[in-house]
């Protein structure tokens, strides 16, 4: 029984005898399910060579997808400036899903509301819910701009958002000159960082379109980072210090890194940091507009390059050793700000951390799942270590990418066995985790139950998670954690090589039997 001075997580209360009972009773009574021994058999099937091969027939259904909704990234990118309120144009839902993402990942609440369209707006419109859900917004949560975005519902019956926004305005609910950003973000086509890019131009669109008069590229000596779908909050304050340490004048056109990461000192902050709007409308002005995630923000990049007249660098996740250089070196060009000791010397720190660990992760064989820049970056920081990439796995990912992944796992030999996979799901990706069995599996807190069936196989067929990405639900704090630059590389690095040797003291750890590992003899 819980009480007050007994209370117990689900573990290890389910285990309990009369909630064993309870369960145990219900299953018999009401779920009809098949004999064990046949659900085992099944299970077994599906490991097989001959069910993976049906497996990737599949066309019309996903299982466990391994990526999120438009909308969703539309939120991120909204909550990245400063004092503005994310407001989606659907279904009270679908924003309960997104908050709750965001909360479970960054464990700090996420302010972001809903018009509530229902079942009576999915056949006359959403236009009302609009008009009153605008001037409520405004007037509860005291932003200084809303960000618009839409669910499936409004955008199936075809809401027009620019003009709802602008008949709320010409009604009198919201000031003509109030900034109300707008992006149409679809769920069903797409995917979070197509919300993300499509949200980041409209904010952009919104401010500079119709104001370029008097903007001249360089004048005012700073760079542009444009970060896409970014939840590592160390990603943005490391791009940030390395910046600063060349003493280059930046803007980082969506940073939700303080909104994300509040104190806890008594105060509730709903808005926090977050690129201001005078940032943004001085962005045209910039040398040059950086894209860190360049594979998934292509819209972006044409209105940049198009209304900005900036050209964007051609440039790759500054991921790993050879391609951080390669963002700092672009940067030093752009700017003519020399690249400092400081990070030379970090740089060498990085170096002596490879060479270190290299011994451990050399030969063992990663499969990757995740976005697709960040799967693109994290193939490059294992080719770098001399470890093997195996099977890797973009759901949001497009043929474009397939083509650059590929070209990247030629360049090395430590690439010779990857394959890789655009539009596939995690049930894919659990098929090849039997069928060619990695050594570890890196990606997100979905890959636990990956893990978990191999497992169920057997000891010798567990395939272990390596959690980075997003999002990260069943470990804390690892949102601050850093996967961008030389102190990204260490930090990844660490993570694999802890990985390896944890997994090392498991193997090793029976007494007599397999307790050679003289690690600690000295």
């Amino acid at each position: 029984m819980q009480t007050a001075d007994n209370i117990k997580p689900c573990y290890p209360l389910f285990r309990d005898d009369d909630y064993k009972k309870n369960l145990a009773e219900k299953r018999q009574q009401f779920e009809e399910g098949h004999a064990p021994d046949k659900v085992f058999e099944t299970f077994m099937w599906s490991t097989t060579q001959e069910y993976q091969d049906l497996n990737f027939k599949r066309e019309a259904l996903t299982v466990d997808p391994a990526k999120a909704c438009q909308p969703l990234g539309a939120v991120l990118c909204a909550t990245g400036f400063h004092k503005t309120l994310p407001y989606v144009h659907g279904s009270q839902g679908c924003v309960a899903y997104f908050r709750s993402y965001f909360n479970r990942h960054f464990k700090e609440p996420c302010s972001c509301v809903s018009d509530s369209m229902t079942e009576d707006a999915a056949v006359f419109g959403g236009q009302k819910n609009m008009i009153d859900g605008l001037e409520n917004a405004k007037a509860i949560y005291k932003p200084d701009m809303i960000a618009v975005s839409t669910t499936c519902m409004a955008e199936v019956i075809g809401d027009d958002l620019n003009a709802f926004i602008n008949n709320t305005k010409k009604a009198g609910n919201i000031p003509q000159e109030y900034p109300v950003p707008y992006a149409h973000t679809p769920s069903f086509v797409g995917s979070h960082t197509t919300g993300w890019d499509n949200m980041e131009e409209g904010i952009l669109r919104y401010f500079t379109l119709n104001n370029m008069e008097g903007k001249v590229v360089g004048s005012n000596k700073k760079v542009n980072i444009v970060p896409g779908f970014e939840t590592y909050l160390g990603n943005y304050r490391v791009i940030k210090r390395m910046l600063s340490e060349m003493g280059v004048g930046y803007t980082m056109l969506s940073d939700p890194s303080e909104v994300f990461d509040t104190p806890a000192d008594g105060e509730f902050r709903m808005y926090a940091g977050g690129t201001t709007m005078d940032e943004v409308k001085d962005a045209p002005n910039a040398y040059t507009t950086i894209l860190l995630q360049p594979t998934q923000l292509e819209k972006t990049k044409k209105f940049v390059e198009a209304t900005w007249n900036h050209e964007v660098p051609k440039l790759n996740i500054p991921m790993g050793v050879e391609w951080t250089d390669e963002f700092l070196m672009k940067v030093s060009e752009v700017t003519g700000q020399p690249i400092p000791a400081s990070l030379e010397l970090e740089r060498g720190r990085c170096m002596d951390l490879i060479s270190d660990s290299h011994a451990w992760l050399h030969g063992k064989k990663f499969a990757i799942y995740g976005d697709p820049d960040f799967v693109l970056g994290m193939v490059k920081v294992l080719l770098e270590v001399g470890a093997e990439p195996t099977h890797i796995l973009s759901h949001n990912a497009t043929k474009r990418w397939v083509k650059i992944v590929q070209k990247l796992l030629d360049s090395s030999p430590f690439g010779v066995n990857g394959k890789v996979y655009a539009g596939n799901d995690l049930w894919h990706m659990r098929s090849l985790c039997f069928t060619d069995k990695p050594d570890f599996l890196i990606g997100n807190s979905y890959g636990k139950y990956i893990q978990r069936d191999t497992r169920y196989k057997g000891e010798e067929f567990e395939v272990p998670l390596i959690r980075i990405g997003f999002p990260i639900f069943d470990r804390h704090h690892m949102h601050r954690a850093t996967t961008l630059g030389y102190e990204g590389m260490m930090s990844v690095v660490t993570q694999l090589t802890n990985a390896v040797l944890e997994q090392l003291d498991k193997e090793t750890i029976g007494m007599g039997t397999t307790d050679y590992n003289f690690d600690l003899v000295r």
